[in-house]
C-alpha cells in the first residue's frame, strides 16, 4: 500500500493511508543500510502486519520532490510562515532568513501575521507593506478572533503545507482551527524574555482533507542560511531583480559597490530598509562561513 508518514517518534513511523487509518510502522534495516532517513511528509509504500492492531512495515521511500533541515519534512507544496503581529514582536531579521531558505528550495512563502487585534491598522500596513512590495503573499489573521481563517483553508486545500515560525506566535491555535481534531497543546509567552514557550516538540502531519495535509512544526528562535554563496543570496530577495540592471558593475552584490541600482532602490523607499539590511547581514555571514 501507499501512503505518507504523519508523524515519527522513538522508531516508529505513522503512516496514514490516505483515507482516515493511521498504521504505526517499523522502518526495515535496509534503510540504515542505505543511509536514508525516513521524514515527515515521506510518500511511502508500506506493508500491514496486523489490520486489527494497525501496525505494519516501512518498505520504501518514495523519491521526494524536496526535503528541508529544520523543519526535517518532506514534499512541502507551500510553507506557511507565521509571525505574531505582536506579543512577541515579529523578528523580521528571523522571518527574512526563512524566506531566504525557502527561496533556494524552490518552496512557494505564504506570510501569515497573527494576533492582528494586538495593533494598530497602521503598524500591520507597515508589515503588509514590506512584504507584498517583495513579492510575497501576507495573509492576516485573529487565531483568537477566527478571522481569517476560511480563506486560509481555501489557500490550503489541495497542498501540503508545513506551518514554520517562532514560538508562541499561534501556530498550534491556528493548527486546532483549521483541523480541530489535531488537539495540539497551545502555550502562551514568557512574560519574563516575551517569547514563546515550546509547545510542539515533533513535526506532525495533519490530514485535512483529501489531498489536503497540514503540518505544525516544533518553534525556534533561529535559522542559519547554508549551502549559498554570498554571490547567490541577491537572487533569493525578489524585489532586487528590477533594480539590479541599474548597477554599473555586472555582478554587483550590492554592499560595497558605488552606482548600484539596489542601493538607490533602498535610498528611495522602493525597497524597505528591513529587507535590505538583513540581506546585507546575511551576505557578511556567508562570506566569514567561505573564509572557514
Amino acid at each position: 500500500m501507499k501512503g505518507k508518514i504523519v508523524k515519527g517518534i522513538a522508531g516508529f513511523y505513522y503512516v496514514h493511508d490516505g483515507f482516515s487509518r493511521v498504521y504505526a510502522c517499523r522502518a526495515r534495516g535496509v534503510f540504515r543500510n542505505r543511509k536514508i532517513k525516513p521524514l515527515v511528509g515521506d510518500d511511502v509504500e508500506f506493508e500491514i502486519l496486523d489490520e486489527t492492531e494497525g501496525t505494519g512495515n516501512v518498505a520504501e521511500v518514495l523519491e521526494r520532490k524536496n526535503s528541508l533541515l529544520r523543519p526535517a519534512v518532506a514534499n512541502i507544496d507551500q510553507a506557511l510562515l507565521v509571525f505574531a503581529a505582536a506579543d512577541p514582536v515579529p523578528n523580521l531579521n528571523l522571518l527574512d532568513r526563512f524566506l531566504v531558505s525557502m527561496e533556494t528550495q524552490g518552496i512557494p512563502a505564504v506570510i501569515c501575521f497573527n494576533k492582528k487585534e494586538l495593533v494598530s491598522s497602521e503598524k500591520v500596513g507597515r508589515l503588509l507593506d514590506i512584504y507584498q512590495r517583495a513579492g510575497y503573499e501576507v495573509r492576516l489573521l485573529s487565531a483568537l478572533c477566527g478571522e481569517g481563517i476560511r480563506e486560509l483553508l481555501t489557500l490550503l486545500r489541495g497542498k501540503t503545507t508545513a506551518l514554520a515560525g517562532p514560538s508562541g506566535v499561534g501556530k498550534s491555535t491556528l493548527t486546532n482551527l483549521l483541523q480541530p481534531e489535531a488537539g495540539m497543546e497551545t502555550g502562551s509567552v514568557s512574560e519574563k524574555i516575551r517569547r514563546g514557550r515550546h509547545t510542539t516538540r515533533h513535526s506532525e502531519l495533519f490530514f485535512v482533507e483529501q489531498e489536503t495535509f497540514l503540518m505544525d512544526t516544533p518553534g525556534f528562535s533561529t535559522v542559519f542560511v547554508q549551502n549559498l554563496e554570498p554571490e547567490e543570496l541577491g537572487a533569493c530577495f525578489p524585489e532586487f531583480a528590477g533594480y539590479t540592471q541599474e548597477c554599473r558593475f555586472l555582478g554587483c552584490v550590492h554592499v560595497g559597490e558605488r552606482e548600484c541600482g539596489v542601493k538607490e532602490a533602498v535610498a528611495r523607499g522602493k525597497i524597505a530598509a528591513s529587507r535590505y539590511e538583513n540581506y546585507r547581514l546575511i551576505y557578511e555571514e556567508l562570506k566569514e562561513m567561505r573564509r572557514y
